[in-house]
């Protein structure tokens, strides 16, 4: 049986937890438009065993190598091996055989490959989530079941991890420059060797996911890395501004939210939506930006998504009264006439002398009767 849905309706921790609880065999796919990213985790009896993910398609073997735990002789060896052979054996299983690495080790580091794809894709709130029931063919490299109650556990630890990084790491659109040396700065870096990993991918072009692809490594992994060489000085954030081409500092969003607003004016709803959310990425605590990003949305008739938005808004600013007014037509489009009333009565309570105050108490009047006459309905 498919068990599919937008994560806005069933979160991915939820999908998780139901698979674990219900001992499910077979393949989850979780998409993010935004993101333009797909993964996939394969269970058994409710334990998983693998998980690949399109932005980082790296098999084991040469993550094995970049991770210095095996040679590319060894890499190559292990392959030649592999083909000459008629049953389809792991390539793991012979990098154990030649003695190239452990079992243990191994197991551990497609352990690491496989909890780096699942906490990537436990962070995403929206996209569409789809579980194919049944044995699957599992493209695994070595033997490994790992428990579900430890990867939500550790996921959950991740999550909030994020929100403290976010503060200097809003979005791994982000572009890292080298910082302007001042006098404060050491003439001598005491750098670790992955932070120095990751000032080499430096080149005002790649942004931080690309660098996380570039290295084989988790975009959490490259996020923290960047949060702490963007604390000590060493590098800064840039985001691409869609206006002129150019780059914006972290934390300026006035040019996507101009950007924006033009695009909705001029009836470029997809434009609008691609501003607005690289406003929301510079400044995730922008509620300006969120309205906008909630209203390209709604245009575009992600009524659901909008609504999201604007709800997360409404907990960041619960006085602000565009929040209100949008969250009233969010409601309204879907057919929630109660939640619309209650939303434009709270907005005209915090702005009475705004513009549209008539027009929207004659709206107030018209969806409380409307959601009456509903009401009446369903009961008689």
């Amino acid at each position: 049986m498919a068990i599919e849905g937008p994560l806005r309706e069933l979160g991915i921790h939820d999908v998780f937890q139901l698979l674990d609880l219900s001992r499910k065999t077979g393949a989850l796919r979780v998409t993010s438009g935004l993101r333009d990213n797909e993964g996939t985790v394969y269970f058994d009896k409710g334990r998983v065993t693998h998980a690949i993910i399109r932005s980082n398609p790296h098999p084991l073997g040469i993550l094995l190598q970049k991770a210095g735990k095996i040679s590319e002789a060894d890499l190559q060896r292990a392959r030649d091996m592999q083909s000459t052979r008629s049953s389809a054996q792991r390539l793991g299983e012979i990098l154990v055989e030649i003695g190239a690495i452990t079992a243990r080790e191994l197991e551990k580091q497609v352990r690491l490959q496989i909890e780096a794809v699942i906490f990537e894709v436990m962070s995403w709130r929206e996209g569409f989530f789809s579980f194919d029931d049944g044995q699957v063919q599992v493209p695994a490299e070595a033997n490994v079941r790992i428990s579900t109650d430890a990867l939500l556990m550790e996921g959950a630890r991740r999550i909030d991890e994020w929100s403290r990084i976010a503060d200097k790491v809003p979005g791994l659109n982000a572009i890292p420059i080298l910082a302007p040396i001042t006098d404060e700065h050491s003439s001598h870096l005491d750098l670790l060797p992955n932070e120095w990993e990751v000032l080499t991918m430096i080149d005002g072009v790649r942004d931080l996911r690309s660098v996380s692809v570039a290295l084989s490594r988790s975009e959490f992994d490259i996020a923290k890395i960047a949060y702490g060489l963007v604390t000590t000085g060493v590098i800064e954030l840039r985001t691409p501004n869609r206006v002129n081409g150019g780059m914006v500092a972290i934390g300026d969003v006035t040019p996507h939210i101009t950007q924006a607003r033009a695009m909705l004016r001029s009836g470029q709803t997809e434009q609008a939506i691609d501003a607005a959310y690289q406003a929301v990425a510079v400044d995730p605590g922008n509620v300006e930006a969120q309205v906008l990003y909630a209203r390209g949305l709604v245009r575009g008739g992600r009524h659901g998504e909008a609504l999201d938005v604007l709800k997360q808004a409404a907990r960041m600013d619960p006085l602000n009264p565009d929040v209100h007014l949008e969250l009233g037509y969010a409601a309204a489009r879907r057919g929630n006439l109660t939640d619309a009333v209650g939303c434009w009565r709270q907005y005209l309570a915090l702005r009475p002398e705004a513009p549209d105050a008539d027009a929207l108490t004659r709206a107030i009047e018209a969806a409380s009767t409307m959601a009456a006459v509903m009401e009446s309905s369903l009961s008689g």
